[in-house]
């Protein structure tokens, strides 16, 4: 993989290209989700989103014990932990507000409902407590809990993948099989709680751990193994995506993506592979290198992640729902491009203020 100081720029432009698709995704007119992963396939960004998650996590881990140490990589995760958690309260606040503001304007009351400031405006000391010790889940910020028990855990799965990948492998497909019953022995079964079981879809951040840290030699991708590795992983793409389109037409069970089901988990993996091979070959580098746009979103993850929250709900918004039709279709595409210009600016500006803070410590220290 290309790397710029210790990067991959194939990662980053992939945490990009995702992050793009969970804003459109998330608002009900855009014209663009349609083409995205979930419409073709029984997975969708959130496990990529996961996974990459886990694979940029192991690198950072890696890069920190190597330069300074073990006690440093530790408290590395342990602030990671902390900046997560109060990215997930400010995306809170900022869905509730939102929320707030579309009630007193009495504007796209599914969406005001969707924030929770309904039960919020009634009970606000019970909800405000519930929120922060994650019992409840405001609307698009659901994610982030996850990560926080995630980026806790890094300084164990980490080390142990490095020692042993079965063991790692074994020991996370064993509480992915049991992730249901676990999730009912801590109460956080409820969809309306927690909209991904921890549980399961630790499963495909530890994935994205040991594919950093344990990953497949080149030796082995050059043999006739991988090469039918990889016609099998095309084969399988092409059935779920003839059976998401015409078999599986109307929408599954919210608990299949809760508790990460078989059938995504196998999904996910074939188009990984393939993905993996347009890696080796060179072509998502040179797609990367001719959109730095999307590559500074995939560096920014966490900004673009909490504002384009924000982003999808204003889109949403201020975009008409009374069009259908070829109309409708023009208009959804020109909120999806509002929405993708917006976050490439917030990318853009966040990536330029952070580098001149950089310069500005820089230039202290020097004159210290």
């Amino acid at each position: 993989m290309e790397t710029r100081r210790g990067r991959s720029i194939e990662v980053d432009f992939f945490r990009g290209v995702v992050l793009i698709v969970i804003v459109l995704d998330h608002i009900p007119g855009s014209t663009l989700s349609h083409l995205m992963l979930h419409a073709y396939a029984m997975c969708d960004s959130a496990e990529v989103f996961v996974f990459l998650g886990g694979y940029a996590s192991a690198a950072a881990y890696t890069a920190v014990l190597a330069g300074r140490g073990e006690g440093a990589a530790k408290m590395r995760f342990v602030k990671r932990c902390w900046e997560i958690y109060r990215a997930y309260l400010l995306t809170a606040v900022l869905t509730l507000v939102s929320g707030a503001v579309l009630a007193y304007l009495n504007l796209n009351r599914p969406m005001m409902e969707l924030t929770g400031w309904p039960p919020f405006a009634v009970q606000p000391l019970r909800q405000a407590f519930d929120i922060a010790v994650l019992r409840r889940q405001p609307y698009l910020s659901s994610v982030l809990p996850m990560y926080v028990m995630f980026a806790l855990c890094v300084p164990f799965v980490v080390p142990l993948a490095r020692r042993s990948s079965l063991t790692a492998l074994g020991l996370s497909v064993l509480i992915w099989a049991f992730a249901r019953p676990l999730a009912a022995l801590f109460s956080i079964d409820d969809m309306s709680d927690w909209a991904f079981n921890p549980f399961a879809w630790q499963l495909m951040f530890v994935l994205g751990v040991l594919c950093r840290v344990q990953p497949i030699s080149e030796h082995f991708h050059s043999g006739r193994i991988a090469q039918w590795l990889t016609r099998l992983a095309v084969v399988a793409v092409l059935a779920f995506a003839i059976v998401k389109l015409f078999v599986l037409t109307q929408p599954l069970p919210g608990a299949l993506k809760q508790n990460l089901s078989v059938d995504r988990v196998i999904n996910f993996i074939v188009i990984a592979w393939v993905a993996a091979q347009f890696v080796r070959m060179g072509s998502i580098a040179w797609l990367a290198r001719r959109l730095p746009a999307v590559v500074t979103v995939g560096r920014t993850g966490l900004v673009c992640f909490v504002t384009g929250t924000l982003v999808s709900l204003i889109v949403d918004t201020a975009t008409p729902h009374m069009f259908h039709g070829f109309r409708g279709v023009l208009i959804g595409l020109a909120g999806d491009l509002v929405a993708i210009g917006a976050l490439l600016m917030i990318a853009r500006g966040w990536s330029g203020w952070k580098g001149q803070q950089s310069s500005t410590t820089a230039n202290g220290a020097g004159y210290g």
